[in-house]
């Protein structure tokens, strides 16, 4: 039996799978959601504009597009293990280096840059993560653990879209000062306080103490009487001026509010801004003042200004939203304003306004959270960084080393390009290449357009058609509730398709990701403040979301039949990733162009085209469907 004994060490190439599965999939979930959902939460909150937004967040697609034009490298150089452990560290070092550069000036550019690097390194760890998955496993434990890698990745989705935002929204408003609190009292006879152009000085803040901001009034009377419309806009305008003239309004909002022609790049100056009127001027939602003889909402005016100077280089940044009470009272102005040292004695303004149909006696509030968000959000990611870094000391430990984890003996520049070449033109030559890529690039093409607007609308305050969420309430709707729901989705999905095959449940979960769209343009036009309506509306998005996404997860695995089928499925999840990153790209402008109504009505038109690349498949049968065992 000398041939045996090498079994103790071949032992230790072994590991139980639940030791590493779980937390490899764990960690594969958890950069792409950093990259391509929580810096769009972190960009609204730093003051990043919806089009900026979604334009340089939707190429971060990028890495997941072309990363099958490296994979032959995690194939051929080194082991799948060494890539894994690597990566890992790399995309640690890489959130560190996002939370670095969060608190800096130049900070878009820079994080931008860090989140590609990420980007690229997530991919790549997807790439050899995958590949070491179907070398650790027989065929029989690859099916049995294919919903524990499945699941963990879910329970990443959620970490990183649910706990880490609550995290956020937690450090925002317990980093700075206290909140500040304004109520209205509004209903037929009472007498409003106008502050005029004139103003009216703030009363003296006392110096001492613990920093503050001050309200001037802190409880507003507001009459519920109609006014002319031209005053209305006349407070609205001096507001806004004033704000401006002051700093109280970000460079990156003046900027991307109110660029002039000599700031205009060819681009927008020739394409966006030409089109974007012409989109506005036919389909955009109508939020422009009223006519001058109509009447408006009675209006007023909120002076805030802190009670002393900040630290020279130091800001606070108060951000208001809706607390409580009816929504017919609402905020018509700025909601971010930023104090510094030069401006803190000074007075922002507010816009407080009331329905014109609002003829009852109501109350509201208004709460200000004035936290140090770039200091919320470097910690929330110093979180994720050590995160990976206890992933890279754990993985070290814990992953087998499997017999076949091992570098090519042969790696020469003809066999790289011999093995792509063959790869690449084996895939063109399927049977309905055209069909499939259609399908494969349009099947999302609504729900890359919503998903980078569904946190913006969720944020953004009711005037401008938004939700008026708070940063943690976005993290339990959409972030917990959201995830949970499309994780019962999918499972869901996958036990049917099991039970019936593909082709049977193929228009049935199509279909299904029309619910996408059908919810939110209901909370577009409805604006509820109630969160159960709310986490409702979401919870059902993310079901028939979950639900329909199962079909196209199969159906790549269908496509991808074959003798390349490693390579193959990494081009397919490139058009995947291909065809979520061009209508992101755009998503934003068009949004502000349309207004959320009419944007949510555009999506829901764009569903048809997913269901015509539908119509254009041809399955088998039997695919998905469970054999039945064969005697002997």
């Amino acid at each position: 039996m000398p041939e045996q004994t090498p079994m103790p060490a071949e032992q230790k190439t072994t590991r139980n799978p639940w030791a590493w599965i779980p937390t490899l999939y764990f960690a594969e979930g958890i950069p792409y959601i950093a990259v391509m959902t929580i810096s769009v939460i972190m960009y609204k909150r730093l003051g990043i504009s919806n089009a900026d937004i979604a334009l340089y967040t939707s190429w971060l697609y990028l890495p997941w597009v072309i990363k099958p034009f490296w994979s032959p490298f995690v194939d051929l150089l080194k082991t799948k293990r060494w890539w894994i452990v690597t990566m890992q560290l790399l995309i640690g070092a890489g959130l560190a280096g996002v939370a670095f550069f969060i608190p800096v000036p130049f900070f878009f550019r820079a994080t931008l840059a860090v989140f590609w690097l990420v980007a690229f390194s997530s991919a790549t760890h997807d790439i050899a993560a995958d590949g070491f998955y179907m070398l650790a496993l027989d065929t029989h434990k690859q099916a049995m653990y294919v919903g524990i890698r499945s699941t963990f990745y879910r329970i990443a989705s959620i970490m990183g879209q649910g706990v880490l935002i609550i995290v956020a929204g937690f450090l925002e408003t317990h980093t700075g000062l206290q909140p500040l609190q304004i109520s209205v009292e509004a209903g037929p006879g009472l007498h409003t306080r106008v502050v005029t152009e004139a103003g009216v000085p703030l009363p003296a803040a006392p110096a001492t103490g613990e920093p503050c901001f001050v309200a001037f009034p802190p409880a507003l009377t507001l009459g519920t009487e109609t006014i002319p419309s031209d005053s209305a806009a006349r407070l609205k305008a001096f507001a806004a001026e004033q704000n401006r003239l002051n700093g109280f309004v970000s460079a990156a909002e003046i900027t991307s509010r109110a660029a002039t022609g000599s700031d205009l790049s060819w681009w927008a100056g020739h394409v966006s801004q030409p089109l974007g009127s012409w989109i506005r001027r036919h389909f955009g939602e109508n939020r422009e003042p009223l006519p001058e003889t109509a009447l408006a909402g009675n209006t007023a005016l909120v002076g805030v200004r802190l009670n002393r100077a900040p630290a020279p280089g130091e800001s606070h940044v108060l951000v208001m939203h809706p607390d409580k009470g009816d929504k017919s009272i609402a905020m018509a102005g700025d909601d971010r304003l930023v104090f510094t040292a030069e401006n803190w004695n000074t007075p922002a303004w507010l816009v407080i306004q009331a329905d014109p149909k609002l003829d009852k006696p109501s109350h509201a509030s208004f709460r200000g959270s004035s936290g140090n968000i770039p200091l919320a959000w470097s910690i929330t990611f110093f979180i994720m960084a050590g995160l990976f870094i206890a992933f890279f000391l754990y993985h070290r430990y814990a992953l087998p080393r499997p017999a076949s984890d091992k570098p090519s003996a042969e790696v020469t520049a003809k066999n790289i390009v011999r093995e792509f070449a063959t790869a690449f033109s084996t895939f063109f030559r399927k049977k309905q290449v055209a069909a499939g890529i259609f399908f494969m690039l349009t099947y999302r093409f609504a729900e890359a357009q919503l998903l980078k607007l569904v946190t913006p609308f969720l944020l953004d305050q009711q005037d401008v058609g938004g939700l008026g969420l708070t940063t943690g309430e976005v993290g339990l709707v959409y972030g917990t509730i959201g995830i949970l729901s499309l994780t019962i989705g999918g499972i869901l999905g996958g036990l049917i398709a099991a039970r019936g095959g593909l082709k049977k449940w193929l228009w049935p979960m199509a279909l299904s990701m029309i619910l996408t769209t059908v919810t939110f343009l209901y909370l577009a036009y409805t604006l509820p403040d109630n969160l159960l309506i709310i986490n409702l509306c979401v919870g059902l998005e993310q079901f028939g979301y979950g639900f329909g996404f199962t079909a196209y997860m199969l159906y790549m695995i269908y496509y991808a039949e074959g003798e390349f089928k490693t390579s193959h499925y990494a081009i397919c999840t490139a058009f995947m990733a291909l065809g979520m990153m061009l209508p992101g790209m755009f998503a934003g402008w068009l949004q502000e162009q349309l207004g959320y109504r009419h944007f949510f009505l555009w999506v829901m038109i764009c569903s048809i085209i997913p269901l015509i690349a539908t119509a254009l498949l041809k399955i088998d049968p039997e695919f998905g469907k469970k054999q039945p065992k064969t005697a002997g």
